[in-house]
Parts: C-alpha cells; structure tokens; sequence
C-alpha cells in the first residue's frame, strides 16, 4: 500500500514537472508538436478548438451552397461552388488534425463527424442562419469570411505547431473567399436601387450574428486556459474591434448604413461602441441546434454522412488491403 501511494507521489512529481518544462516553452515562444508530450488540459483545449473549428467550416458551407444552382451567371457559379468545395475541404483537414489529438483516446474522425450529428459538438452561430437572397450569399463571404479571417490570422501564433501551420493556408484561400464575396457586395451597392435595397437587407441580417461570432467580452473559463497555453492570443473583444474598425468604414464608402446606431468610435480610447447581441437567445440557439436553419442543415449532413459511408469504408478496405 505505501509503495502504492508513493509511486502515485512521485507520478504527480514528474507530471508537475513536465507541465513546468512545458510552460516554460511556450513562455519562451516555442511551438510544441504532435509528437511532443504536452498535459491533458492542453491536448483536450486543442481537441476543442480544433474539433469546433473543423465542423463550422463543414457547416459553413451550407449557407453557400443552396446558391450554386441559383446563382446570376456561370461565372458566379463556378466561383461559389469553388469556395465551398474549398470550406469542405478546410473542414476535412482541421478534422485530420483533431483526429491526431484525439488517437490516444481511441477517438478516429467518424466519431468526430458523429458528435456533429449528436449534438455534442457545436458549429458557429453565423451557419444558423438563414441566407434567403443572393446578397445574403455575398455578404456571407465579405463579413463573415472577413470575420473569420481576423480570428484564423490571430491563431497564426497559435503555440500548438500542426495547426499554425494548417492556418496559414486557410487563412491565404479564406482572403481570396473574401474577395469573391467583396465582389459580389460591389456589384450589388453599384447596381439598381432593388439591388442596393437587396444588399442593405443582407447587411441588417447579418450585422448583429456578426457581433456575437467574436464572443462576449466576459470569457469563459475554456477560453481565458486558451490563452493561458498561447493555443489563442486575442481576446474576444480585441477580434470584435478589429473587425469593426476595418468594416465600419468599408460599408460606409460603399453608400450602405451599418444596421447599429450605437456603432461610433470613442474618440479618447479608440473603442467602438455597439450594441450588445442577445447573448442568452443566441448562446441556447448554438447549444441546443435551435436557429432558424439548424435543423436542415443538420439533416443535409446527415443524409451526406449517410449517403456516402461506402464511400469510406470502400477506402478505409482499400487501405487495409494496401498495408497487408
């Protein structure tokens, strides 16, 4: 029995150890790698991130693609199908990532893609949304892509090595997701009053999910450990202000009313104001899948997920028969 207990002892010694060891490098501004030994806490705080991150790009997608088939013209066609095929495939690699995390666990990607389905896992609350014109399809790729792209850029710095790097090239192809959005916006706040009336309803839509997106200033216990192992390094509220401070002027110049009559720039400290979204009706719509196209666009995914398993197990066969 002592013997027992002091092996215990002597295993919360080394486990304090190496959890020193491994603050000290991040303290340092070391990235740590897959292989490296990194506490529980760590490897669970990546999972989350990674896992959440991974299926929102998965749902982000479906917003988009109800507009491929009713798109103005081919060109916008080929484009937007492009850009989905691009946030599926962003989805899949961060997915991969989080399956690495979760080996130790006994936890592959089908069980990931099924906490999606379950309801164990949440998606951002933007891909709730409903996006019933074109400039909805337009707007989703200026603010919301733009919205993304100051979240993943800050992530760049991110002490968790793999998904450092996996960023920095969904961060490249979401700027370009951004610029096709850009576009479809200029052309719309250039066309007919019906077009500009069309944009500026898609912009009212959105403007208020957007502020939520960044989270409330407060943070949660999970994101303030976050920023404790460097896995993030911005605060909520600096993201929300980044965002505001680049996109407030951008609509202005493009003739077009942000939908906030609180959005003004404190002149001393340099702050925007804004109003604050309904944290408690969104946060229960993200947590129990309850928005107005939740359910749907769950459904899509599991009829997806459904649909296309001989798909997996046919490579997953393929595979196996390779490796004997």
């Amino acid at each position: 029995m002592a013997g027992s207990y002091q092996k215990e002892g002597q295993k919360a010694v080394d486990e304090a150890q190496k959890t020193a060891e491994f603050m000290a490098r991040i303290e340092n501004g070391e990235k740590i790698e897959a292989n490296d030994w990194m506490p529980e806490e760590y490897r669970n705080l990546l999972i989350k991130q990674i896992h959440m991150h991974g299926v929102s790009e998965i749902m982000g997608a479906y917003p988009e693609k109800e507009w491929v088939p009713k798109a103005p013209s081919i060109r916008r066609k080929l484009a937007l199908n492009a850009k989905v095929q691009d946030e599926i495939g962003h989805g899949q690699m961060l997915l991969r990532l989080a399956e690495d995390l979760s080996r130790p666990y006994g936890r592959g990607r089908e069980a990931l893609m099924e906490d999606l389905l379950n309801g164990h896992v949440k998606f951002h609350n933007v891909f709730h949304m409903p996006a019933p014109t074109w400039a909805d399809a337009g707007v989703i790729g200026f603010l919301v892509d733009g919205g993304a792209i100051i979240t993943q850029a800050a992530l760049l710095e991110s002490s968790y090595a793999p998904y450092a790097r996996m960023l920095k090239r969904i961060v490249a192809e979401e700027s370009f997701h951004m610029q096709y959005g850009e576009s479809v916006v200029l052309a719309l706040a250039e066309g007919t009053t019906r077009q500009r009336e069309m944009l500026q309803g898609a912009i009212d839509r959105w403007w208020e999910p957007m502020m939520f997106f960044f989270g409330p200033r407060q943070m949660g216990q999970s994101a303030e450990k976050m920023m404790h192992y460097r896995i993030r390094t911005k605060t909520n509220e600096e993201l929300r202000q980044k965002f505001i401070n680049r996109y407030v002027p951008r609509l202005q110049a493009l003739g077009m009313r942000v939908p906030d009559p609180l959005v003004k720039k404190d002149p001393v400290t340099g702050e925007w104001g804004y109003t604050e979204p309904d944290w408690v009706r969104d946060t229960e719509m993200v947590r129990n899948n309850s928005g107005p196209q939740s359910q749907a666009r769950l459904h899509l995914r599991r009829q997806a997920h459904s649909e296309q398993r001989w798909v997996r197990e046919a490579v997953m066969h393929a595979t196996a028969l390779a490796t004997v």
